[in-house]
């Protein structure tokens, strides 16, 4: 079993929908592999968070007993006039019924997004704290972007931008595949004197993805944007103002790549 047909299936494992045979050979495939271990417990810690976080979608007491006197009310009149329906004693309640739905469901979101985003910061920095164990930096050694862009081809579904910024004394180390927010991205490796910087893109398309801008913990910074044709995550123990610079540089290229008159050789 491969890591991604593992975390292809977690989902339905969890969910019980996983055919006998497919779960029992997942939980032997958990029980041999501490990585994918980890990456179903924060699964699992991520449903937690969303049960524990998200607010039960309850009318005040209040309202219930304004629905119920409504209600009643409707039934004499239409004990009283059976042909007739006045809708003059319904739309009251049932609108401020509507209104606390609208800002409940607005909470809920904003309530799951948060936690979406510290999960997926959390999974970002593992990564990188992975990447630093030996022989996990890079599948691809190169300070070549001509070298390590094209490594990517048939890897991915897209073409990571990928930029030098040695003459900025941010070189280019070389890069790898990555599984982040449940799909494979790229990764690209930069250096700062004793320090490495992980770049971690993806389409997009997607639209935003919900998570703090800016994290620091454990020692590392993590720095978050969605830019016109990828996301971007950036983890490094090198100090923030130093990173925030780096981020600029890379933000700038990307836009002149992707502007109308771009000029040639930038991706």
């Amino acid at each position: 079993m491969t890591h991604p047909s593992f975390e292809a299936q977690l989902d339905a494992y969890l969910d019980g929908e996983l055919a006998a045979a497919d779960a029992r050979e997942l939980e032997t495939h958990l029980a041999q592999c501490p990585e994918c271990t980890r990456f179903r417990d924060a699964r699992l810690e991520l449903r937690a968070a969303i049960a524990a976080g998200v607010p039960a979608l309850q009318a005040p007491a209040a309202l219930r007993e304004r629905v119920r006197a409504a209600v009643g009310q409707g039934a004499s009149a239409r004990a009283r006039a059976p042909r007739r329906f006045d809708v003059r004693g319904w739309w009251r309640p049932l609108a401020l019924a509507a209104s606390l739905a609208v800002v409940a469901l607005g909470s809920w979101r904003l309530a799951l997004q948060r936690v979406a985003g510290e999960t997926l910061a959390d999974e970002v920095l593992a990564s990188h704290v992975r990447s630093l164990m030996p022989g996990h930096l890079t599948d691809v050694l190169s300070t070549d972007q001509h070298t390590v862009k094209p490594w990517f081809n048939g890897k991915l579904d897209f073409s990571p931008a990928v930029y030098d910024f040695s003459g900025r004394g941010y070189p280019l180390l070389g890069g790898r595949l990555d599984y982040v927010a449940g799909r494979a991205v790229a990764a690209l490796v930069y250096g700062r004197r004793q320090h490495l910087i992980n770049v971690f893109l993806w389409p997009a398309a997607r639209g935003p993805v919900p998570g703090p801008a800016t994290r620091t913990e454990q020692g590392y910074h993590l720095l978050h944007w969605t830019a016109a044709d990828y996301t971007y995550w950036v983890a490094s123990d090198l100090g923030l103002t130093e990173l925030q610079d780096f981020t600029q540089l890379l933000r700038q290229a990307d836009s002149a790549a992707t502007a109308p008159a771009a000029a040639p050789g930038l991706r």
